[in-house]
């Protein structure tokens, strides 16, 4: 199987599309894969990483307002399509897959121009005007959430599949928990809460996190708290005005970045994060309760709105952006972790939301699509 994936611009688009391309790897190793992505996004680093190749061509969303900056990338994203259909006729795939970003629009065209099946993968709960736009281009839409399908009339097909992701549930023996608590300094006799906001981190978290350590109120729990790396020694900085050192918080361990995400999933009992659709589905697949903060948007409010499809099921609360502060998040931690047979409802409530076997059944609906 030849195959071209478009993907850019974050983690939560390129990560999805190197799942397929991985699946599709592995159950025919002779397929040849290219993406097609910008010069601009993580792209440039994640799908080398993986061993693909990668194409690129230059692409931007559309804005309302008008200036000249937004007039030139627009005609930019739309010269991109002859380069797309450049990548398209020397490649000469059997099948075109979308997985997210503004990269979809020249490539979707050219793939329809030149008569190639198109296959789109929306993760978020309901779709934006951009990924309404293209569907209506694609062969098929695969989507991450049932609540997606009613979003997406205008497509040909749409098939629920879930979201593609490397994390998987875990379980911890008693000594590795050990391990784990002593390496964090922490009690497994009290709540563990864990709370990050992405690999750069989320200022709006980390500041209500700054405010509770200054006013205490970290106590009837503990919390692993991811920075992120740009934003860990500004931190270190700022609690030492308040004579506080960032490697021996109370109640708190502060760490720049988590690489043992699984581990450090099943030894929480509870989440404080963003609500981006790969975060979501983690934490479904390991049944772990949260708090979410969705990143706020301009245009279409993905991440509230795939917040509010679990916040609806019982297994999330949420707090909006512009509420965030020391006083909202503490009330929240202060209550849930006090309720263990809370947590552990919420917990399976947000485990509802799991699709299983996602990879095989967006493997399956590409196969369907290249035979016809």
């Amino acid at each position: 199987m030849r195959v071209i994936i478009s993907a850019a611009g974050t983690g939560g688009h390129i990560n999805p599309g190197i799942a397929i391309a991985n699946k599709i790897k592995e159950e025919e190793p002779d397929s040849e894969i290219m993406f097609i992505g910008t010069s601009r996004g993580l792209e440039t680093d994640l799908v080398p990483r993986a061993g693909y190749t990668l194409k690129t061509l230059e692409a931007y969303g559309l804005k309302k307002e008008i200036s000249l900056k937004n007039l030139m990338n627009m005609i930019k994203t739309a010269r991109s399509t002859g380069l797309a259909k450049k990548y398209i006729k020397e490649f000469k795939p059997d099948v075109v897959i979308g997985t997210g970003g503004y990269i979809c629009g020249p490539v979707f065209a050219a793939a329809t121009s030149n008569k190639i099946p198109s296959i789109l993968h929306e993760s978020n709960a309901y779709p934006g005007k951009a990924v309404k736009m293209f569907a209506k281009k694609a062969t098929e839409v695969l989507v991450g959430f049932e609540a997606a399908k009613d979003r997406l009339t205008m497509a040909k097909k749409v098939v629920v599949t879930g979201t593609p992701t490397k994390v998987k549930k875990i379980g911890l023996t008693d000594t590795r928990k050990n391990e784990l608590a002593r390496e964090l300094g922490l009690n497994l006799n009290l709540p563990i809460v864990l709370a990050f906001g992405g690999s750069q981190g989320a200022k709006v978290i980390n500041d209500a996190i700054i405010g509770m350590l200054k006013e205490g109120k970290i106590s009837n729990y503990q919390l692993v708290w991811a920075t992120g790396q740009k934003q860990f020694d500004i931190i270190d900085e700022e609690l030492k005005k308040y004579n506080m050192d960032i490697s021996n918080l109370p109640n708190c361990k502060a760490l720049p970045y988590i690489y043992n995400m699984e581990e450090m999933y099943a030894l929480s009992d509870l989440i404080i994060a963003r609500s981006g659709a790969m975060t979501v589905t983690e934490l479904a697949i390991t049944c772990k309760p949260a708090i979410f903060i969705p990143l706020p948007s301009v245009g279409a409010n993905r991440q509230e709105d795939n917040a509010r499809v679990a916040e609806k099921l019982g297994g999330a609360e949420v707090i909006l952006n512009s509420d965030l502060n020391s006083e909202s998040l503490s009330e929240k931690l202060d209550r849930l972790t006090r309720d263990k047979k809370l947590l552990e409802r919420m917990g399976e409530k947000m485990n509802s939301l799991e699709i299983k076997d996602v990879e095989e059944k967006i493997y399956r609906e590409i196969c369907n699509v290249v035979k016809k």
